[in-house]
């Protein structure tokens, strides 16, 4: 389990970095499996596939095409891989994302696969996590899995330190829910950033409240993360799970309480994207 050192840096920084969470083989696994779904992509122009909400599974950016994949995301790999559902669920991902959590228990939120192939122009702007998921209370970890090698120029996860501590930023802007803070708190709260990096097998974890980007790949080098979400047990979501699975609600860590624990935070419910994934709404897409 992790040391409370590590605990207690996750508080005060919103974010820990863990080396070797995973072995070679299950990386090995998962790789294969994700190896399979980017060969599939290049039979297809548009997302493809459908999940359990009838959005489609796999999600491609523009510059996608058969000799040049750009596969950005894969909904609810769980589903449809024993390997990924074992690691959301049964693995030292999902524990230490328990003990992180901390209280009674801890449960499965959702998953996706986030991957930024080689020379793709996929990036992620300035954004919290909680305002997509919003709960009764923010005991919420973001788990980011390095699939591949993450390193300081293949587009990796940018965070501001103990940015979870401080407000929830409105992601709504003219009447749209755009999935990013605005341009002015970019340029007030998001300067001098901190890279999140390490060998496959790494873990990121994140609270949900922590200010966060990442830039495109213009590497040779893949950028693929597995990233779960966890939720405090006595956490109860508010609206519809952006990424539902058969999975969602699962306890992962501990044990249910029976009670329902609410803190303190003022935010409009965000609009669930009706294409494939918030990819869109961060392009005004959707």
């Amino acid at each position: 389990m992790l040391e409370q050192w590590q605990i207690d840096k996750y508080n005060e920084d919103g974010f820990l970095v863990v080396e070797n969470v995973l072995s070679a083989e299950d990386i090995s696994a998962l790789l294969e499996d994700f190896n399979g779904w980017v060969e599939e992509s290049r039979k297809h122009t548009q997302a493809y596939g459908e999940t359990i909400d009838g959005r489609a599974r796999f999600d491609v950016d523009h510059d996608h095409s058969a000799d040049h994949p750009s596969l950005r995301r894969v909904a609810s790999p769980a589903e449809i891989s024993d390997t990924y559902k074992r690691i959301a669920l049964e693995s030292k991902v999902a524990q230490y994302s328990g003990q992180l959590i901390g209280g009674s228990g801890a449960r499965f939120h959702h998953g996706k696969i986030n991957s930024k192939l080689p020379h793709t122009a996929t990036q992620v702007k300035w954004h919290q996590d909680f305002p997509f998921t919003p709960h009764s209370n923010d005991d919420l970890v973001t788990s980011l899995l390095m699939v591949s090698e993450v390193t300081l120029e293949n587009g990796p996860l940018q965070v501001i330190p103990g940015s979870h501590k401080k407000e929830l930023f409105s992601h709504w802007h003219d009447g749209v829910f755009t999935g990013a803070v605005s341009d002015e708190i970019e340029s007030e709260r998001c300067q001098n950033p901190v890279s999140c990096y390490g060998p496959a097998g790494s873990v990121c974890f994140m609270h949900s409240r922590l200010l966060h980007a990442s830039s495109p790949n213009d590497t040779e080098l893949p950028r693929t993360m597995f990233i779960n979400v966890y939720a405090a047990e006595d956490a109860l979501p508010y609206g519809e799970n952006p990424l539902p699975s058969i999975h969602s609600g699962e306890m992962v860590w501990g044990k249910e309480s029976g009670q329902v624990r609410s803190t303190a935070n003022t935010l409009k419910l965000p609009q669930k994207p009706k294409g494939a994934s918030f990819f869109v709404q961060q392009a005004n897409q959707d």
